[in-house]
């Protein structure tokens, strides 16, 4: 992810403190691993993150870092950052979990980090749950794997793809790109 973000125009850092988050133009959270075990490696950046998304610094959550959004996950114990409401869901057992590999985007509501990105774009995937918003209404796009499911989402400077945007090609590319210009702003 940092190379990624780095090709896009990002002198990015792996912030490991909270001073260095306070320090940053923007944040992003990757997307391998567990849920559980991610809050554990997050430990005192939690609450650090949880402020600077209030105060307006944008965040961008990729796959797990999308799921960290909200408050719980049937992956694993304890509390997400809770800056949505909602919760994460195993996939249904009736499909291959991991769901891996490639799938359509269909774009339901259209917002700058999806700016010329194309409704039906193919992006790719690896994960086993995926968030259930409350609020509908953060829902960008919708994806159909065993069930359809929200797979970008964003208010105000809060973004976050279930896809990882870092392996998927032209499309990817230009949501990294868009969110530059998010932060540049």
């Amino acid at each position: 992810m940092k190379h990624a973000l780095e090709k896009v125009g990002f002198n990015s850092i792996i912030g490991s403190s909270p001073s260095q988050l306070k320090e940053a133009d923007a944040i992003a959270l990757p997307g391998v691993g567990n849920f559980s075990a991610a809050l554990k490696n997050l430990g005192p950046l939690r609450e650090e993150i949880r402020e600077l998304a209030k105060d307006g610094i944008p965040v961008l959550g990729i796959c797990l870092g999308m799921q960290l959004f909200f408050p719980e996950s049937e992956e694993g114990e304890g509390e997400g950052l809770a800056l949505f409401q909602g919760k994460n869901v195993q996939l249904p057992n009736f499909v291959k979990v991991p769901h891996m590999g490639w799938n359509t985007l269909r774009i339901i509501r259209q917002n700058e980090l999806l700016e010329d990105v194309q409704d039906e774009s193919y992006v790719y995937f690896v994960h086993s749950c995926y968030p259930v918003p409350i609020d509908k209404d953060i829902i960008c796009a919708e994806t159909t794997y065993g069930t359809t499911f929200a797979s970008a989402i964003a208010k105000q400077n809060i973004y976050g793809t279930q896809f990882h945007p870092e392996k998927s090609d032209k499309s990817g590319l230009r949501i990294l790109k868009n969110f530059v210009k998010i932060v540049k702003r």
